[in-house]
């Protein structure tokens, strides 16, 4: 039979007769056994025969199945399968729709599914701390907004009102909307920067005078010295990574953020130091803390991933979240405990039970009060020194026997006379 006619198919339609009728080049006019009819597209692909349905009868016409029967041919004669291609170009399709969807999301109805996600471990009070200041300050102006189509113009109408008077509490709004859009390029429903980040970016659009003095005016909530030793036995029998984290930092006096980017390549476990790099420290200078024998054998008994980080975790970062150690010690009942006040609780612990000069103290968090013509002369980071502050302080930190009500004798006392002043 030649090329099919209109007339051809309407009759091959009406006698229901299965069979595939040829119309040449690869389109045949399929009559199934129900009398259903269709068109198909059959071709050979690295000696393999195949079918590819083009849709049904009349629903395409001959004209079109044929059109559609030259573009598949069109596509064979790349090399490619026709198939494959279709399915390829489907999925890519019903992807598109999709992130087009998800793109329509809000930047509330995406708040709302960041703290199902992430506030299930927090304390009830921090929950609704947390979103009552979006819902005060952020929600008003960019709740209803597409998160894609957010940029820096809005999250500074959000601020803007609030830095001054608020400036506190508008960093951490600032801090709040940059996690929520983290999580939006993580799922893909936004490209680019985030329009939140404050280093390199709104501090430059922004007073960093007011951020100062607000942290002035606030100093983080810190355990007293003599409860940590039980808070240190609590933490050393949980084997999870956070705790493994909080460990860390308080052992060392490291910030945060040094202890959660940590990476096993600063670590010399042999020498005993954790060596930081210039762009991880607050005043871009390196620094190397000592680590006591109690945080190696910590660090020698965790165990390593492919993951050039301590503490691996998902997302974009790579690391674990932001927010695990506080968590973790909301968890454990201390709600009013900061991450950045153990610091305090160090130094205070420094303060009233060794004899330690206070530059060595002051030293061992990262703060340098020499100035430029001392710091000129005095070039030494005191490391062993500060190794012995350190030590001490981990023996502190191991020894539960010690009751709220115990005087201690200072440490100084076993010292010899280079640590003193």
């Amino acid at each position: 039979m030649g090329k099919l006619t209109s007339k051809t198919i309407e009759s091959l339609a009406r006698t229901s007769a299965p069979g595939k009728t040829n119309d040449g080049d690869g389109l045949y006019f399929q009559v199934s056994k129900g009398g259903t009819t269709s068109w198909i597209f059959r071709y050979k692909l690295d000696g393999r025969s195949r079918e590819m349905g083009l849709g049904p009868y009349p629903t395409v016409t001959l004209s079109e199945a044929r059109q559609l029967a030259a573009h598949q041919r069109k596509i064979l004669a790349t090399g490619a399968d026709p198939l494959a291609t279709r399915d390829a170009e489907r999925e890519a399709k019903r992807e598109a729709e999709r992130q087009a969807a998800a793109r329509r999301t809000t930047f509330e109805e995406l708040a709302g599914e960041y703290l199902q996600a992430h506030g299930s471990s927090w304390s009830d009070k921090w929950r609704k701390g947390w979103l009552r200041k979006l819902e005060l300050y952020a929600f008003p102006i960019i709740g209803k907004l597409s998160t894609d189509t957010i940029q820096t113009e809005d999250v500074l109408n959000v601020l803007h009102p609030i830095w001054a008077t608020k400036t506190r509490t508008a960093d951490e709004v600032r801090g709040q909307i940059e996690q929520i859009l983290d999580a939006a390029k993580s799922r893909r429903l936004r490209e680019g920067d985030n329009p939140a980040q404050w280093r390199g970016h709104l501090d430059n659009l922004l007073s960093n005078v007011e951020k100062k003095k607000a942290r002035q005016r606030q100093h983080f909530p810190a355990m007293h010295w003599r409860d940590l030793p039980k808070l240190m036995d609590t933490l050393a029998k949980n084997q999870g990574r956070d705790a493994c984290a909080a460990r860390l930092l308080i052992l060392t006096g490291a910030r945060s953020h040094m202890v959660r980017l940590a990476q096993w390549s600063e670590f010399d476990l042999a020498a005993g130091t954790w060596a930081l790099p210039a762009e991880r420290m607050k005043m871009r200078k390196p620094f190397v803390i000592p680590l006591p024998a109690q945080t190696i054998e910590m660090l020698q008994g965790m165990s390593r991933t492919n993951s050039p980080y301590l503490f691996p975790g998902q997302g974009i970062s790579g690391v674990i979240h932001a927010n695990a150690v506080r968590n973790l010690l909301h968890k454990l009942g201390h709600d009013e405990i900061t991450r950045h006040g153990f610091r305090s609780t160090f130094r205070d612990w420094a303060n009233e039970c060794t004899h330690y000069p206070r530059e060595i103290c002051e030293l061992a968090l990262a703060h340098d009060e020499r100035d430029q013509t001392e710091a000129a002369y005095s070039r030494s980071d005191f490391l062993e020194k500060r190794r012995a502050l350190m030590e001490d302080w981990a023996a502190f930190c191991s020894n539960t026997q010690i009751a709220p009500g115990d005087a201690l004798t200072p440490l100084a006392l076993k010292l010899d006379s280079s640590v003193k002043r």
